[in-house]
């Protein structure tokens, strides 16, 4: 399965498994962007990124913790 920038709770829960100490309240979208990059689930175009879609995996990961 491929994940793509808007399957925001689906990244979010990739993310949970990957770095699943990190505090998603804290985490810099440059991070946070990089991470949903180096995902083996992960693929999108990295130009299609935006704040818009950064917040809204981060509101899915604070949700789901």
């Amino acid at each position: 399965m491929t994940i793509k920038w808007v399957d925001s709770l689906e990244v979010a829960l990739a993310l949970i498994e990957q770095y699943p100490e990190q505090d998603p309240m804290v985490i810099r979208f440059t991070d946070l962007r990089d991470w949903v990059l180096a995902l083996d689930e992960f693929s999108d175009d990295p130009k299609h990124c935006s704040e818009r879609i950064l917040e809204a995996i981060q509101q899915c990961w604070i949700e789901e913790m």
